[in-house]
């Protein structure tokens, strides 16, 4: 079983910067790959980026490729994501998922465990 707990949401304007937080505690994460996931109102919950247990490989939706980093620490069983000049249209409760394995998918339906979820906010 593992557990996440997100954090780092908030109300920013657009243009501006957020870090995301997801704190893993349970089984041992590093045997865990990471997504990132989002869902607006009235929207489906959406992939965002992925990274692999060992960090070696990332992978990225069109609408975060070249403004949100993935990363990860092990050490501190944290995965983050660093989201950089914010849009409107990121406005959505950020959640973090992991799957057993090394191998990144953008599917919901690979992932084992979710988080709550943290609410970013994007205003015009």
């Amino acid at each position: 079983q593992v557990q996440l707990v997100e954090s780092g949401g908030g109300l920013v304007q657009a243009g501006g910067s957020l870090t995301l937080s997801c704190a893993a505690s349970g089984r041992t994460f590093t045997m865990y790959s990471v997504g990132w996931f989002r869902q607006a109102p009235g929207k489906e919950r959406e992939f965002v980026a992925a990274i692999n247990w060992s960090a070696g490989s990332t992978y990225y939706a069109d609408s975060a490729k070249g403004r949100f980093t993935i990363s990860r620490d092990n050490a501190k069983n944290t995965v983050y994501l660093q989201m950089n000049s914010l849009k409107p249209e990121d406005t959505a409760v950020y959640h973090c998922a992991a799957r057993r394995g090394s191998g990144l998918s953008v599917q919901r339906s690979a992932f084992d465990y979710w988080g709550q979820g943290t609410q970013v906010t994007v205003s015009s």
